[in-house]
């Protein structure tokens, strides 16, 4: 496995539409796992092929094992090759996003609140998924970015979209640990 190296928004490729999958096979798993581990070496918890500058229509999720919940969607990883959306819910909720690609900034979009996404895996074997919460919401950006569109795009308004500096970003990792340190002695 390999880390790639993740394009920047400023990168035209990142506004072309993807192209399909024809070969399935171990090629395509080697990339999926160098995605995996890109998305995990950058914090991420979705990452699409265009982000890596490969017009294919592919993308990785993950979202982090969440040790209190019995939510069988978390920590497991998602390899989805030729995603369509079968069905969305009716109701929409606002939620953050962010994008390795667009690093630093952070806006504020409405998504259906679960979707239901067929595609293949690795070995070109059809699967359906039924996202919800959050995991929905990976899946719908993803699939934004395999028709060229950013997160940056759905944001309604300049007061929905917000930048986080790196230092910032520090401070609160720090304020994190420290939480948690204190927490464990208690």
């Amino acid at each position: 496995m390999a880390i790639r190296q993740i394009i920047y928004a400023n990168d035209p490729r990142l506004r072309q539409k993807a192209k399909r999958v024809k070969q399935f096979g171990p090629a395509l798993k080697a990339l999926a796992d160098d995605m995996l581990e890109t998305m995990r070496s950058a914090h991420g918890i979705g990452l699409a092929a265009p982000q890596i500058g490969l017009l294919q229509r592919l993308f990785v999720a993950e979202l982090p094992e969440d040790e209190d919940a019995d939510d069988p969607q978390s920590g497991k990883p998602f390899v989805l090759v030729n995603p369509e959306i079968v069905k969305t819910s009716q109701t929409e909720v606002e939620g953050e996003e962010g994008c390795l690609s667009i690093p630093t900034w952070y806006g504020l979009v409405w998504r259906p609140e679960w979707v239901v996404v067929k595609a293949k895996d690795v070995n070109g074997k059809s699967i359906r998924i039924k996202a919800e919460g959050l995991l929905a919401r990976v899946f719908l950006h993803e699939i934004d970015h395999l028709n060229g569109v950013l997160f940056i795009d759905r944001v309604e308004s300049p007061d929905k979209l917000w930048q986080v500096k790196p230092e910032d970003l520090e401070a609160d990792r720090e304020t994190q640990v420290e939480t948690e340190a204190v927490a464990e002695m208690a």
